[in-house]
């Protein structure tokens, strides 16, 4: 029998652990580390179209991931300084359309139900607060060094993040670029809101310069609100950096969100107010990727926000990340074939993943520009979302199954 070969995977977020899930089911054997003290989220919901949710069918967790989403029925989109609806897709037909429902789910409960499918594995080891200095990748092996030890293994795995480690060094390509949106997030238990202001639907209400989504989480006992605004944070760009974040006077922020959105409607201003406290959030990014050696080098890899990370727009972040997981481990299967040579099969995985991640960062950046119209624009817009609605809303591309690269 040969010896398993080993994933060392810097990073123990969504896209970590499904990563070390995938390639774990693929025979490798896969070691995490993750900086802090314990696996944790931090941020609220997280939509999941069934291109995700049928990947993690498919690594038997139709069961845990029931237990704690929600299923919301449809997206309904409204104009926010109106208040008049503009379309509606009919997210209860997705299971027949596509072979998986639409799931919303807290960040933390999607996080918890990958832990708890990779922690019982013999072939997986987690190692907590094991922060992660660096990586020497000689064309053998690559060497990880964290705090206190270095690690040997076939093949390393950037899994850490908009502000990844692992990706300064392998592309020395700067820091993630502010957007110029502030994501303003809240989450709120259903019982304790007005009737008027539950919600068992996605809504998206678009404003100029700004539009909020709301959808259930566990099992719709909560409702998730995050509401984009653009602007620059407290100090300017010099406060996005995470240190800066870290220290944020909260304290402020319901009375900014509640000011910015002076001109909306009557029913969405009642549910800003009654929210009593929100996080604040800067946004960043990168442009789309341009080549697939911007996703893999060597015997280095990244996935997730720490190889493509995209405005919120399209909700696909974290499922981008949960698709990349299953490509490497698809790629990192075929290590035993004859020949094949570890960092031909992460190029595989790379060239497989790129130019998909490209196409939903570069949607997810239009679909910002669409929501925050003004002007003519956003008449336009308007316009055309009650005329075609559900043609404009559905994405057979994105939703529907992918043919594996050849």
């Amino acid at each position: 029998m040969a010896t398993p070969k080993q994933l060392l995977v810097a990073g123990g977020g969504i896209g970590g652990l499904a990563a070390a899930l995938a390639c774990a089911r693929q025979g490798w054997q896969v070691c995490v580390f993750e900086r802090a003290a314990a696996f944790s989220e931090v941020g609220a919901g997280v939509q999941l179209g069934p291109n995700v949710v049928r990947l993690l069918q498919a690594w038997n967790l139709g069961t845990a991931l029931r237990a704690v989403a929600a299923f919301p029925e449809r997206l309904r989109v409204r104009d926010a300084a109106s208040g008049q609806p503009l379309a509606t897709l009919d997210l209860a037909a997705m299971p027949a359309r596509y072979g998986a429902p639409y799931a919303t789910i807290h960040r933390a409960d999607l996080l918890a139900l990958l832990h708890q499918a990779v922690a019982p594995r013999a072939d997986t080891a987690l190692a907590l607060d094991r922060r992660v200095l660096g990586f020497e990748d000689d064309g053998r092996r690559v060497l990880l060094r964290t705090e206190g030890k270095a690690i040997d293994g076939d093949a390393l795995l950037g899994a850490d993040g908009l502000w990844s480690g692992v990706r300064t060094q392998l592309l020395a390509d700067g820091p993630p670029r502010l957007t110029g949106h502030l994501a303003y997030r809240a989450l709120l238990p259903q019982a304790t809101l007005p009737a008027a202001l539950r919600s068992a639907e996605v809504t998206a209400w678009l404003g100029p310069r700004l539009h909020l989504v709301s959808y259930p989480v566990r099992g719709g006992e909560a409702l998730n609100v995050v509401a984009f605004v653009q602007g620059l944070p407290p100090g300017g760009a010099r406060g996005a950096t995470p240190d800066a974040l870290a220290d944020w006077d909260h304290a402020t922020n319901a009375a900014d969100l509640q000011a910015a959105m002076a001109g909306c409607c009557t029913p969405l201003q009642d549910l800003v107010r009654a929210v009593p406290a929100w996080r604040l959030w800067v946004l960043a990014d990168r442009p789309p990727l341009r080549a697939a050696s911007e996703q893999a080098r060597g015997r280095v890899a990244l996935l997730g926000d720490a190889a493509h990370p995209m405005r919120p727009y399209l909700a696909q972040g974290a499922g981008m990340a949960i698709e990349d997981a299953e490509a490497l481990g698809r790629a990192l299967r075929q290590a035993d074939t004859a020949g094949i040579e570890v960092p031909t099969l992460l190029a595989r995985y790379a060239l497989e993943r790129w130019q998909r991640n490209a196409r939903v960062q570069a949607r997810a950046l239009r679909n910002g520009r669409i929501f925050h119209a003004t002007g003519p624009i956003r008449w336009g817009r308007n316009l055309s979302l009650r005329l075609l609605g559900e043609q404009l809303l559905d994405m057979p591309w994105l939703y529907g199954p992918q043919q594996p690269a050849r």
